[in-house]
């Protein structure tokens, strides 16, 4: 895999219109601003508002007015996840019929009752990177067949990636090169690790496609060729990884930069009303105040 994409260089600012922009998103954006000025690239703006029930036209407003006012740029017009839902499932509606995905019909408490039982027995229940247990239903052994007719007679099912299949069809799985760091310090060639996520969600009914795929789709169709985002995302690029691999879509560069951290220690979160920037530009700070903040200058 070459480490520079030798494509004219595309950066993304990707923000979910679900909540106040806060001091964690002034900072993902202005450093993706920052990296797109010294690579002279096109710097894009997507709204991933695949999640019709949280995000609002009035929070992508406010969204939209706290960028500019932060002094965030972008090129051309901003690409929104709900003008995409068809694309999501004709890829979907691929990877059901090669064999890959599978229906998952345990809820959430039978997937907690059933990772009990097994921890109980003596088991050592996977979890992914981030801390939620593998997915401990057996619709996987389905043959291919019967997995299609599951997802037509139940619609409301969601659909998982049978990673371990998933991984034997796109071996070899390339790395990723990474300009910034992981939490470990990793940087460089990283190998992908997909296995850690178990069984993935790819959609459901009421989201037409997890973050995982329309991440991946969206970065490929809009050409970006770096992709630039928190630290907390770093694990999730083994799973991106394996998708691109999968749908035949060119591996971005990565740069996974530092997080702001509340006074807890933990990263912001849209209910943390007083790192709002809305609510920091009702105070009477400025652009420079809430840039200073979050430590980049003036």
């Amino acid at each position: 895999m070459n480490d520079t994409p030798t494509r004219n260089p595309v950066l993304r600012f990707a923000p979910s219109p679900n909540g106040l922009l806060h001091l964690g998103h002034a900072w993902s954006a202005l450093v993706n601003l920052r990296m797109a000025h010294e690579l002279g690239a096109t710097m894009l703006l997507r709204i991933e508002d695949i999640d019709t029930q949280r995000c609002t036209p009035a929070l992508e407003a406010k969204m939209l007015q706290d960028l500019e006012w932060i002094g965030f740029e972008w090129d051309g017009e901003p690409l929104r996840q709900t003008e995409r839902f068809d694309l999501y499932r004709e890829v979907i509606d691929g990877l059901l019929h090669r064999g890959l995905l599978y229906p998952a019909t345990l809820s959430r408490s039978q997937i907690r009752h059933e990772v009990a039982r097994r921890l109980e027995q003596g088991e050592v229940w996977p979890v992914d990177p981030d801390g939620v247990p593998h997915y401990p239903g057996s619709e996987r052994e389905l043959p291919k067949q019967a997995r299609i007719d599951l997802a037509r007679d139940r619609e409301d099912c969601i659909l998982r990636l049978d990673t371990r299949e998933a991984i034997e069809v796109a071996s070899p799985i390339e790395g990723w090169f990474e300009t910034g760091a992981g939490p470990d310090g990793e940087t460089g060639l990283i190998k992908a690790d997909p296995e850690q996520w178990g069984d993935v969600i790819i959609g459901r009914k009421s989201l037409p496609a997890s973050y995982h795929l329309s991440c991946v789709v969206d970065d490929a169709e809009q050409g970006v060729t770096h992709v630039v985002r928190g630290r907390d995302l770093f694990h999730a690029t083994s799973m991106h990884r394996l998708l691109q691999e999968l749908l035949g879509l060119a591996a971005p560069a990565y740069h996974h930069h530092d997080l702001i951290l509340g006074e807890d220690g933990r990263k912001l979160s849209k209910s943390a009303g007083d790192t709002a920037i809305r609510h920091l530009r009702e105070a009477g700070m400025t652009p420079g105040d809430v840039r200073r903040m979050i430590g980049l200058g003036s």
